[in-house]
């Protein structure tokens, strides 16, 4: 063999050797973790798909190079830290939280996290910081209280022009809908609007609270989303349809399932977005350096089926505003 020969088969093994090295080489498993005090977002489920979804795009798949594992309370929040602590023994590497007792349980675990929804003012309640430099473990997306609540309000004015008292119902032991409640009914206030507040703790005071909307019938009802308040969604759904009682609320899984209206931001922007801010978290970036965000797209949605049954005649130029009309 000349040395010109034994070069080329070292060359070749050498590359050889190089190419199954690359493909033995363990893939890196980037860990996700959700957490809803309500249910689990599960990986088939509408917002998880949205999130999924959106990292998929960006070089991560299920079962290749991304695990993912969602759990939840179920309205329990004195279970958020025992979950906390089974995510961090398993490793994981970023949550996505729901809400603000999931945000804060972790935040006081210390695992890197991102918020998708219903979380309140971030800063008013001590989450981070500022939204610019949030400064510690938490980041995500937070929609402005103050230009919601006065949005929700003048569209019940359009569909209610006489309206002079509105029912909030809210979670009274959730600082975020707390301080929510508190910028709706200042915004009510504002534009002449008597408030029947309504604050519930448990799943019990449901009752209490229908009760005294019935005393004092209000025009119409605004309701803060949390996880008291999707837990028990039926039971008010079925009250204001059989009271013929007007309501707004801030998501449009309300309206789907029997709602009249709502105004939020639009979820489907913000888990996209909320995967965004995964993706650079996984590639190191870290949540005190990356600022909060605001949501910028708001969907308007009118059920005109419940409409009907309630009914109400939605005025056209209402109608017009809508980004859905579900028939």
């Amino acid at each position: 063999m000349t040395r010109r020969e034994f070069l080329a088969l070292l060359a070749g093994s050498a590359i050889a050797w190089s190419r199954d090295t690359l493909a033995q080489a363990p893939t890196k498993i980037y860990r996700l973790g959700s957490l809803d005090p309500a249910r689990p977002l599960s990986a088939n489920s509408p917002d998880a798909g949205i999130l999924l979804g959106a990292l998929a795009e960006r070089g991560y798949t299920l079962g290749r190079n991304l695990a993912y594992d969602a759990r939840a309370s179920g309205g329990d929040n004195s279970k958020l830290p025992d979950l906390l602590n089974d995510f961090r023994a398993s490793g994981v590497d970023v949550i996505v939280t729901i809400g603000y007792p999931a945000t804060l349980a972790a935040q006081r675990a210390g695992v890197p996290t991102v918020v998708a929804a219903g979380v309140g003012d971030p800063v008013a309640t001590g989450l981070v910081k500022s939204l610019a430099q949030p400064g510690g473990a938490v980041t995500g997306i937070s929609d402005n209280a103050t230009t919601l609540s006065t949005k929700r309000l003048s569209l019940l004015k359009e569909l209610l022009p006489k309206l002079a008292r509105v029912a909030m119902l809210w979670n009274a032991d959730d600082l975020g809908m707390s301080l929510r409640y508190e910028t709706s009914a200042a915004a009510a206030r504002s534009i002449g609007v008597t408030v029947l507040p309504l604050g519930v703790r448990e799943p019990n005071d449901f009752a209490r609270a229908f009760e005294t909307m019935d005393r004092e019938l209000p025009d119409a009802i605004l309701m803060m989303s949390d996880t008291l308040t999707v837990l028990n969604r039926k039971r008010v759904l079925d009250y204001v349809a059989a009271k013929r009682l007007p309501a707004m609320y801030e998501s449009e899984p309300y309206v789907r399932a029997g709602g009249l209206m709502s105004y939020g931001a639009d979820r489907k922007e913000s888990f996209q977005r909320a995967a965004a801010m995964v993706d650079r978290i996984f590639k190191g970036a870290k949540p005190a350096d990356l600022p909060f965000e605001q949501p910028t797209r708001y969907l308007f949605v009118i059920n005109l089926g419940i409409a009907k049954a309630m009914g109400l005649e939605i005025p056209p130029q209402l109608l017009a505003l809508a980004d859905e009309v579900i028939e």
